[in-house]
């Protein structure tokens, strides 16, 4: 479900403090945050993110296309490590389903 309109979007108070004293002092170091679930408003565009997906950081630089999503769209949680190649199971267990020798 989502948030209530009149509520607005929500962003961390001390993300965006964060945020606002990183442009003031015009340094280019990431932000280093686990929020998550925090919007990306229009302050935050051109700043560069470190977002944590639960084992390491993500390094996020945030465009003005981003404006409106959640941080954590861009820090996958989980990592896809492919399909396996068409035939390649197939030929080394043969039409058994045992490993040839």
């Amino acid at each position: 479900m989502a948030r209530s309109s009149k509520k607005g979007p929500y962003v961390d108070p001390k993300l965006l403090a964060k945020v606002t004293q990183t442009k003031a002092a015009g340094n280019r170091k990431a932000i280093k945050t686990w929020a998550r679930k925090s919007t990306i408003s229009p302050e935050m565009v051109g700043v560069n993110f470190e977002v944590h997906n639960g084992k390491w950081f993500n390094a996020v630089f945030v465009t003005e296309s981003m404006v409106g999503h959640k941080l954590g769209e861009f820090s996958p949680t989980r990592k896809f490590s492919g399909h396996s190649k068409k035939g390649k199971i197939a030929k080394s267990t043969g039409s058994t389903g045992r490993a040839t020798e």
